[in-house]
């Protein structure tokens, strides 16, 4: 077996910079820990990461209908600029670094810091520059700051009505995610991953269902930061119902204060300004942008082409919430659902995956719709004939 694999990265229709990448290689690299890429005919080299049969990189720069031939030598050891650094602290939460610097913690241990009430969140979470992209409280009572909503931490999972279990607010009935382990963590020089297994429970900590959440980041510029999460649930015991409530957001983050009442800008896909023309409107992407720590700064959520009533309706208010909630259909005046309920028979599954974008600037100098189009529609990288 020759030790170099020849591949080439097509962009498309579309200009690309700074977009994650992977392919399957298949029996070509099994067994294998390490390899070199580099451009065929520079010879730069371009970090990559191989993880089983499937090799991650980051395409740095391609033009509209560009291709680039690649090479990669397997055996070799890959560039490296920085890197995605993953580390279970246990009670302190499972931390995130991304080139020696701070990005998030996962805080999924009812004991700690930061101690997990209801269900597991991200917090802090570090933006473009290094600034903090969501509210303190109430893991923070900082002057100044708001204090409605104490559910809404960080950034997280969750919905109101599972099988008639409240497991959005905090209120006295609240049901329960419940940390069952982690099945994999994942550092390296090109993305970091854990993949998690929990329970949801009602108030008394029966189990409703099962779920399986995957996040994974990506080591780009500083400039911009993304995160990939993926919630998959598991009807068992038995079936699975989402109720028809506008009280959830399987993903959802509380933006900083300074984006509050109406000092942030909200933008959608369909050229939507503000809560009245983004609240329960179906879009491809949500962005939320202002001045955050003295800085231009945002925050896109993308809704992925494959879930469930893609493009999902948003709930996104000017006092700060951001989630994505296709089931709210009664309550969006826009939609043509009377009931948006939905359920899963025992033994089957429901998938969402969405992107999390955070950027300099709004949604223009962030270039949020381009960074749509790498999610949605991925540059192409295949062996070379």
């Amino acid at each position: 077996m020759s030790n170099a694999i020849n591949l080439i990265v097509s962009a498309g229709p579309h200009a690309r910079y700074d977009t994650p990448v992977s392919i399957d290689l298949g029996d070509a690299v099994k067994g294998q820990t390490q390899a070199k890429l580099s451009e065929t005919d520079t010879a730069r080299s371009i970090p990559c990461q191989l993880d089983g049969t499937r090799l991650f990189f980051v395409v740095p720069g391609l033009g509209e209908n560009e291709e680039r031939p690649l090479k990669l030598e397997l055996g070799a050891e890959s560039a490296r600029h920085g890197g995605v650094k993953l580390t279970d602290k246990k009670e302190e939460g499972l931390s995130v670094e991304i080139s020696g610097k701070p990005f998030t913690t996962y805080r999924y241990q009812p004991a700690g810091e930061f101690p997990v009430k209801a269900r597991p969140f991200f917090y802090p979470v570090y933006g473009a520059g290094g600034a903090g992209m969501t509210r303190n409280f109430p893991m923070k009572d900082l002057p100044g700051e708001t204090k409605d909503h104490p559910h809404h931490r960080g950034l997280w999972v969750a919905f109101g009505d599972v099988n008639g279990t409240d497991n959005w607010s905090e209120g006295p009935d609240h049901g329960y995610q419940t940390h069952q382990r982690f099945s994999e963590i994942l550092s390296g020089p090109v993305c970091g991953r854990f993949v998690e297994e929990l329970h949801w429970e009602d108030k008394a900590h029966n189990k409703v269902c099962e779920e399986t959440r995957t996040f994974v980041t990506w080591n780009l510029p500083q400039d911009q930061r993304l995160i990939d999460l993926t919630v998959s649930f598991r009807a068992n015991p038995g079936p699975l119902r989402f109720g028809d409530t506008k009280e959830g957001g399987i993903c959802s983050i509380r933006v900083p204060c300074s984006l509050e009442s109406g000092r942030g800008r909200i933008e959608n896909a369909a050229g939507g300004v503000g809560e009245g023309e983004t609240w329960g409107r179906a879009a491809h992407w949500v962005d939320y942008s202002g001045i955050v720590e003295g800085q231009p700064l945002g925050v896109a959520i993308m809704d992925h082409p494959f879930n469930l009533r893609h493009p999902t309706p948003w709930h996104v208010r000017s006092y700060g919430l951001f989630s994505a909630n296709p089931f709210a259909h009664s309550y969006y005046k826009a939609s043509h659902l009377q009931d948006g309920s939905f359920s899963v028979p025992v033994g089957g599954a429901l998938t969402f995956r969405y992107r999390v974008y955070f950027h300099r600037g709004d949604r223009r100098r962030g270039d949020v719709a381009g960074k749509w189009n790498d999610y949605a529609f991925a540059p192409v990288v295949k062996r070379a004939e």
